[in-house]
């Protein structure tokens, strides 16, 4: 009986292990996922480079700033001076037509 005993002792404590070693494993993978994520993949064959975190943040930081008109900030400060420009000609035409 106490053959019986230990080996069903064994066999919930196998058990136990191997799903903790699973959670583990699991959690793991994630945070190898992560990782790469960070610090981006170089291409393989038949797959792009896959760029990390802070390359693409100078990326998007590169877009913030004026360039001479290839950046967003540029297209922004573009708009921003054409509504004003069309602001300032339509309150000029609302003048015109009170006076």
């Amino acid at each position: 009986m106490p053959e019986i005993l230990a080996v069903c002792v064994a066999l919930v404590t196998l058990a136990g292990g191997g799903a903790v070693a699973a959670k583990l494993i699991k959690l793991l993978k994630k945070l190898s996922d992560a990782v790469d994520d960070w610090q981006g993949e170089p291409a393989r064959k038949g797959v792009p480079a896959r760029p990390g975190v802070m390359e693409r943040l100078e990326a998007i930081e590169a877009q913030l700033r004026p360039n001479g008109g290839a950046s967003a900030r540029d297209a922004i400060n573009r708009v921003e001076r054409t509504v004003t420009r069309l602001s300032d000609q339509f309150h000029e035409q609302l003048r015109q037509q009170e006076d």
